[in-house]
Protein backbone atom coordinates (compact mmCIF):
# COMPACT_ATOMS: atom_id res chain seq x y z
CA UNK A 1 0.00 0.00 0.00
CA UNK A 2 1.03 3.42 -1.13
CA UNK A 3 0.88 5.75 1.70
CA UNK A 4 0.81 10.02 1.14
CA UNK A 5 1.96 11.45 4.29
CA UNK A 6 0.34 14.64 3.89
CA UNK A 7 -3.08 13.40 3.28
CA UNK A 8 -2.47 10.63 5.97
CA UNK A 9 -1.88 13.56 8.90
CA UNK A 10 -4.75 15.49 6.93
CA UNK A 11 -7.48 13.18 7.55
CA UNK A 12 -5.92 12.50 10.86
CA UNK A 13 -6.93 15.93 12.27
CA UNK A 14 -10.40 15.94 10.43
CA UNK A 15 -12.08 14.71 13.75
CA UNK A 16 -8.89 16.23 16.02
CA UNK A 17 -8.79 19.43 15.16
CA UNK A 18 -7.72 22.48 17.91
CA UNK A 19 -5.09 19.79 19.04
CA UNK A 20 -7.80 17.75 20.88
CA UNK A 21 -7.61 13.86 21.38
CA UNK A 22 -10.61 11.93 20.42
CA UNK A 23 -13.77 12.03 23.02
CA UNK A 24 -14.30 7.85 23.52
CA UNK A 25 -16.87 7.19 25.75
CA UNK A 26 -16.96 3.13 26.77
CA UNK A 27 -20.59 2.21 28.15
CA UNK A 28 -19.65 -1.63 29.48
CA UNK A 29 -20.03 -3.63 32.98
CA UNK A 30 -17.28 -5.84 32.24
CA UNK A 31 -14.13 -4.51 33.63
CA UNK A 32 -12.41 -7.04 31.52
CA UNK A 33 -13.46 -5.57 28.46
CA UNK A 34 -12.81 -2.40 29.58
CA UNK A 35 -9.40 -2.75 30.47
CA UNK A 36 -8.74 -4.23 27.10
CA UNK A 37 -10.68 -1.14 25.45
CA UNK A 38 -8.25 1.13 27.85
CA UNK A 39 -5.15 -0.86 26.33
CA UNK A 40 -6.26 -0.64 22.75
CA UNK A 41 -6.67 2.91 22.76
CA UNK A 42 -3.11 3.37 24.57
CA UNK A 43 -1.68 1.79 21.59
CA UNK A 44 -4.19 3.57 18.98
CA UNK A 45 -3.19 5.68 16.01
CA UNK A 46 -4.89 8.92 17.60
CA UNK A 47 -4.53 10.27 20.83
CA UNK A 48 -7.99 9.09 22.20
CA UNK A 49 -9.58 10.29 26.13
CA UNK A 50 -11.69 7.07 26.88
CA UNK A 51 -14.30 7.77 29.72
CA UNK A 52 -15.61 4.83 31.06
CA UNK A 53 -18.83 4.10 32.51
CA UNK A 54 -20.05 0.76 33.61
CA UNK A 55 -23.89 1.42 33.85
CA UNK A 56 -26.42 3.09 31.48
CA UNK A 57 -27.45 5.17 34.06
CA UNK A 58 -24.10 6.58 34.86
CA UNK A 59 -23.22 7.13 31.00
CA UNK A 60 -26.52 8.90 30.28
CA UNK A 61 -25.91 11.57 33.76
CA UNK A 62 -22.45 12.18 31.98
CA UNK A 63 -24.01 12.82 28.92
CA UNK A 64 -26.77 14.61 30.17
CA UNK A 65 -25.18 17.05 32.32
CA UNK A 66 -23.72 18.79 29.09
CA UNK A 67 -20.17 19.27 30.08
CA UNK A 68 -19.35 16.15 28.57
CA UNK A 69 -20.11 15.18 24.96
CA UNK A 70 -17.82 12.66 23.28
CA UNK A 71 -16.64 11.88 19.76
CA UNK A 72 -18.08 8.29 19.77
CA UNK A 73 -20.06 6.30 21.92
CA UNK A 74 -18.77 2.41 22.36
CA UNK A 75 -22.19 0.72 23.28
CA UNK A 76 -22.48 -2.85 25.31
CA UNK A 77 -26.20 -4.27 25.05
CA UNK A 78 -25.80 -6.02 28.02
CA UNK A 79 -25.45 -3.89 31.32
CA UNK A 80 -27.16 -4.27 34.47
CA UNK A 81 -29.90 -2.50 35.50
CA UNK A 82 -31.19 -0.02 32.05
CA UNK A 83 -30.00 -2.17 28.87
CA UNK A 84 -28.14 -1.27 26.43
CA UNK A 85 -30.30 -1.22 23.65
CA UNK A 86 -32.49 1.82 26.49
CA UNK A 87 -28.99 3.55 26.10
CA UNK A 88 -29.24 3.89 23.16
CA UNK A 89 -32.88 4.72 22.29
CA UNK A 90 -32.27 7.15 25.28
CA UNK A 91 -29.28 8.50 22.94
CA UNK A 92 -31.05 8.31 19.62
CA UNK A 93 -33.99 10.55 20.92
CA UNK A 94 -32.13 13.04 22.65
CA UNK A 95 -31.64 16.62 20.35
CA UNK A 96 -28.57 17.12 21.39
CA UNK A 97 -27.18 13.90 21.33
CA UNK A 98 -28.61 11.75 18.75
CA UNK A 99 -26.15 13.34 16.63
CA UNK A 100 -23.34 10.93 18.54
CA UNK A 101 -22.32 8.00 16.28
CA UNK A 102 -23.12 5.23 18.81
CA UNK A 103 -20.92 1.81 17.48
CA UNK A 104 -22.19 -1.40 19.42
CA UNK A 105 -19.63 -3.70 20.86
CA UNK A 106 -21.21 -6.95 21.44
CA UNK A 107 -20.67 -10.63 22.91
CA UNK A 108 -23.40 -11.96 20.63
CA UNK A 109 -23.76 -11.87 17.02
CA UNK A 110 -27.82 -12.33 17.70
CA UNK A 111 -29.12 -11.05 14.37
CA UNK A 112 -31.92 -10.34 16.68
CA UNK A 113 -30.02 -7.85 18.49
CA UNK A 114 -28.28 -6.69 15.66
CA UNK A 115 -31.59 -5.67 14.22
CA UNK A 116 -32.66 -3.82 17.01
CA UNK A 117 -29.55 -2.04 17.51
CA UNK A 118 -29.91 -0.40 13.79
CA UNK A 119 -33.82 0.07 13.83
CA UNK A 120 -32.69 2.53 16.72
CA UNK A 121 -30.17 4.09 14.29
CA UNK A 122 -26.87 2.80 15.81
CA UNK A 123 -23.96 3.68 14.03
CA UNK A 124 -22.29 0.17 13.61
CA UNK A 125 -22.71 -3.53 15.62
CA UNK A 126 -19.28 -4.80 16.23
CA UNK A 127 -19.09 -8.31 17.76
CA UNK A 128 -16.50 -7.77 20.24
CA UNK A 129 -12.93 -10.17 19.56
CA UNK A 130 -11.77 -12.33 22.76
CA UNK A 131 -8.02 -11.88 22.14
CA UNK A 132 -6.07 -8.55 22.72
CA UNK A 133 -4.37 -8.32 19.44
CA UNK A 134 -8.02 -8.91 17.66
CA UNK A 135 -9.22 -6.33 20.20
CA UNK A 136 -6.89 -3.92 19.16
CA UNK A 137 -7.24 -4.83 15.03
CA UNK A 138 -10.84 -3.37 15.78
CA UNK A 139 -10.29 -0.67 17.63
CA UNK A 140 -7.78 0.49 14.71
CA UNK A 141 -10.27 0.14 11.73
CA UNK A 142 -12.92 1.52 14.13
CA UNK A 143 -10.61 4.88 14.52
CA UNK A 144 -9.67 4.51 11.12
CA UNK A 145 -13.48 4.53 9.71
CA UNK A 146 -14.87 7.29 12.28
CA UNK A 147 -11.39 9.43 12.97
CA UNK A 148 -10.55 9.37 9.31
CA UNK A 149 -12.90 8.43 6.69
CA UNK A 150 -16.38 9.55 8.18
CA UNK A 151 -16.67 13.50 8.52
CA UNK A 152 -19.07 13.47 11.84
CA UNK A 153 -20.66 16.26 12.64
CA UNK A 154 -19.38 19.01 15.33
CA UNK A 155 -21.70 19.98 17.79
CA UNK A 156 -21.82 23.80 19.10
CA UNK A 157 -20.05 23.29 21.57
CA UNK A 158 -16.84 21.87 20.26
CA UNK A 159 -16.73 24.40 17.02
CA UNK A 160 -16.87 26.88 19.72
CA UNK A 161 -14.03 25.97 21.59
Amino acid sequence: MIRNPDRDETMAKRLISHGRPAQVLLVDDNRGDALLAAHAFKTATFETDLTHAATGEAALAMLYKGAYLPDIVLLDLQLPQMSGMDVLMAIKSDERLKHIPVIVLSNSGDSHNVTRSYQHHASAYVIKPLDLAKYRETIALIEQFFFVLASLPMTYDRAHE
